[in-house]
């Protein structure tokens, strides 16, 4: 044998085995059914901003072990790759290089491909999308016509969220809890602006009740931040007479128990309802009204809401009558109201609501007591007008009439069947979630396929007209102006109809949030000139069983999925409603702590790491280094250590002497034990997510196997081939070059990623020891070797005593210890 390839050479393995997969293909998959069971595996595609980053080297190579590992199980497996290509930063890294953003972004994609065909993701190359391609983005606006079509596409005037350093509209979801924008990073203010919706409020109920069908497929973390964002209350819709307006202003409460504490009624600033009762109020409140609308436009929704801040008002010098008593209450305009809650207006109750209350007490407001409430010791909460702190929780209703007497549930009950019967209420459902804006101020993203006549019509493009094509960016005025740069392309804009009528295109560009909410779908048939997407291929791969991505996509992305994905069914298009049936959020790689920044020099380069450690000792390293969903610590993180483990598992196919087809039952039974061990763990771990742990036993299976080879075993022993074999198709899940590699060594054809993983002979991995794995913080620490029967006291103790485990937990404090025997126990510890 050439002595050069006893030396684990990763560059040399890469550059032979790269040309070989790509020519075999092995990863396209057909539509047409097989035997085999199917597996759609999806990580949420990237953005093309440059080239991959170590964020993308992580995330990759979780969903690629999810791929992989169920082909060695038997499945046919779809794990496509395509690009969300358009949107904002490559409108703004064009107009900073002066270049044409599609000139920039099909750069990046070319050099994203590259690096990661290098990496070698098991992807199907023959299914690759871009969403800024006319193939592509010619079905987000057929979907935007199906949506027009059904009502659930609509034009409004409204006020939005405006970025005003991009100078475009952001949905709420893109309004980080601190009031910037998540794009820009500018305090986002209140625009008035007409605007497409969707009408994603119309599936809220929906939305909500079939989380539930997710629960342990999705991270709870997920399931309740889509819960708190869709936000459904309970309560009534109330109406409030108005003195001089014709029609009622319903309010909705979840508290209608407490309506007879109601003593004065705030309504928004910027809500068209205070624009409609200052319309008629004396000069001097118009005024002060105008100056206090635009100080509360200046603000962001978080500072208009913060409790810390002192309460702001204006008396509008209208009245409300109240719907029981008929008692008349002032209407106060307040910017802690937004114009979106309701009517933009809340009926005030001060001596049951905090914020109410600080309101009445700074403009010296009335304060009313309905609620009797008495603390642990049985003694009544002090009067909220004296004391300066509302009185709120179930309690029991005085000064409220009839409810006199009645706890929180009665007294909701009976005060809901008064205001029916007077006409003045009903029960009602509100909801935090709003709908969801879609026009977006920018060039580079997908025409709203709408016309608009000079008297206002607006007239749906045909679908046989689709697609609307972008107009070339050559003599376009990039720059964010705050109207959108299509509104300057006037060739474009102008359109003639065949009855020689004139219009306008609309010059709004969707949200990129559209193009990401059916891509899943467009993977299944992405060359179908004729249709967005193959019902049947949709219903025979879907819903995608493991998605992989982001938790930072936890509302934006994965709610307006699961909309759309519902309006899809409801159409007849799908047999699903719900697009991603497990959800896997992989975790941050950080450096010294930090989130990695090319603009402040923190970031660790990763077509570097490529060049100098090899794909599979960066897959391996970054796997290793801890759960999937955990942040990782590049400083933590040791490539060489991946490299050099990697070199000792291609040595042992390098020294298997054994014939391929071998008995393996007559090799050396102590071996057997555990390889057959380690092929009963694979299968839970994986699925439990737990990839860190399959490496550190493939690390143990090396080791033991090589101690086999060195000693009185011996090379040749079926038992040692058994292993390596083991170790080759385990590995190929992880480092798909070096196992690929070892493979051929054994004897085989490529390609071990369609390889079988073996199934686990039960009654081989019986012994008298146990291998307990020891995880401190989620990192493998230690490996002990306990009689069978110890009990979990005895191994918790045994672990608390070994020297390794004890050097990691110095100067910590141990918060848990869970014991899973005969395989793990995890130490959870914090900083003293």
């Amino acid at each position: 044998m050439n002595r050069q390839l006893l030396n684990y050479d990763f560059q040399r393995i890469q550059d032979k085995w790269l040309p070989v997969i790509q020519e075999l293909g092995p990863f396209n998959v057909s539509n047409e059914p097989g035997e085999k069971p199917r597996k759609y595996v999806l990580d949420m595609f990237p953005y093309p901003s440059g080239d991959l980053h170590m964020g993308h080297a992580e995330a990759f190579s979780m969903g690629d072990v999810m791929a992989r590992y169920w082909r060695l199980r038997g499945y046919e497996v779809l794990h496509p790759i395509g690009w969300d290509s358009f949107g904002l930063p490559a409108e703004n890294a064009a107009i900073k290089r002066g270049v044409d953003p599609k000139e920039w972004t099909y750069a990046n994609i070319a050099q994203q491909r590259a690096s990661f065909q290098k990496y070698a993701p098991s992807f199907d190359w023959n299914r690759i999308l871009h969403t800024s391609d006319p193939e592509y983005y010619r079905w987000n606006q057929w979907l935007f016509l199906q949506m027009y079509e059904r009502g659930l596409a609509y034009r409004k005037d409204s006020w939005v969220n405006w970025d005003p350093v991009d100078q475009t509209v952001l949905a709420n979801e893109q309004v980080l809890a601190d009031g910037t924008s998540e794009r820009s990073g500018a305090v986002v203010v209140k625009k008035k602006l007409t605007q497409w919706y969707f009408k994603i409020t119309d599936y809220a109920d929906r939305l909500l009740d079939d989380l539930d069908k997710l629960e342990g497929k999705w991270p709870e973390k997920v399931l309740q931040m889509q819960r708190n964002w869709i936000g459904r209350s309970n309560g009534a819709a109330i109406k409030f007479e108005i003195d001089g307006r014709q029609d009622p202003v319903t309010v909705f409460t979840t508290r209608p128990d407490t309506l007879h504490g109601v003593t004065f009624m705030v309504v928004a600033p910027d809500s068209e309802l205070a624009a409609e009762l200052v319309a008629n109020a004396p000069e001097q409140v118009q005024r002060d009204f105008a100056e206090y609308l635009a100080k509360t436009q200046r603000q962001t929704d978080i500072e208009r809401q913060s409790t810390d801040r002192e309460k702001t008002g204006l008396f509008l010098e209208r009245y409300a009558v109240h719907p029981l008593t008929g008692e008349r209450l002032p209407i106060w305009a307040g910017d802690f109201v937004l114009a979106d809650y309701g009517h933009g207006a809340v009926m005030s109750v001060p001596a049951h609501d905090q914020r109410d209350l600080d309101f009445a007490l700074r403009f010296k407001l009335p304060v009313r007591c309905v609620l009797e409430v008495r603390d642990d010791n049985g003694e009544l909460l002090p009067d909220p007008a004296e004391s300066g702190v509302a009185v709120s929780g179930d309690g029991v209703l005085i000064n409220s009439g009839e409810l006199n007497g009645l706890t929180k549930a009665a007294a909701i009950k009976k005060q809901l069947e008064l205001l029916a019967w007077q006409g003045k209420g009903t029960a009602a459902t509100n909801y935090r979630l709003r709908d969801w804006l879609i026009s977006r101020q920018r060039y580079w993203g997908t025409p709203i396929p709408v016309l608009h006549g000079a008297d206002g019509e607006i007239r749906p493009v045909a679908v046989a007209e689709l697609p609307v094509l972008l107009p070339d960016a050559a003599g376009l005025d990039l720059q964010p102006k705050g109207t959108s740069p299509l509104g300057a392309a006037d060739l474009w804009r102008q359109v003639v109809a065949a009855d020689g009528t004139e219009w306008q295109r609309d010059p709004d560009t969707m949200d990129t949030f559209v193009d990401s909410s059916w891509y899943f779908l467009r993977f299944l048939s992405p060359h179908d000139e004729t249709r967005a997407f193959d019902p049947a291929a949709a219903n025979s791969w879907g819903p995608v069983d493991q998605y992989v991505g982001g938790v930072e996509h936890a509302i934006l992305h994965l709610l307006y999925a699961r909309f759309i994905t519902k309006v899809l069914h409801d159409l007849g298009y799908l047999d699903f409603d719900e697009p991603f049936n497990e959800l896997l959020n992989q975790g941050m790689v950080l450096l010294d702590g930090s989130k990695m920044s090319k603009s402040k020099g923190n970031l660790v380069e990763f077509a570097e790491q490529l060049r100098e450690n090899g794909a599979d000792a960066l897959r391996v390293a970054l796997i290793f280094a801890g759960p999937p969903e955990d942040d990782i610590d590049w400083a933590d993180i040791s490539v060489q250590g991946a490299a050099k483990f990697l070199a000792r598992a291609w040595r042992l196919s390098q020294d298997v002497t054994a014939k391929p087809g071998v008995d393996f039952t007559l090799g050396d039974k102590k071996l057997r034990a555990s390889t057959h061990k380690l092929l009963s763990q694979i299968p839970e771990l994986i699925e439990q997510y737990k990839f860190n742990v399959v490496v550190a036993r493939l690390m143990e299976q090396v080791n033991v196997t090589r101690k086999a080879i060195d000693g009185a075993v011996g090379a040749g022993d079926a038992a040692v081939r058994e292993s390596v074999e083991t170790i080759a198709i385990g590995l190929s899940m992880f480092a798909p070059y070096t196992a690929e590699d070892m493979w051929q060594n054994l004897g085989y054809e490529p390609t071990v990623a369609l390889a079988s993983l073996p199934e686990a002979d039960i009654s081989l991995t019986v012994s008298e020891q146990i291998t307990v794995a020891v995880q401190v913080d989620g990192k493998m620490r230690a490996h002990l070797e306990l009689p069978a029967d110890t009990s979990e006291a005895d191994a918790q103790r045994a672990v608390l005593s070994d020297n390794r485990v004890q050097r990691a937990l110095a100067g910590r404090e141990i918060v848990k210890v869970i014991v899973r025997l005969p395989r793990i126990i995890s130490i959870a510890s914090k900083t003293v």
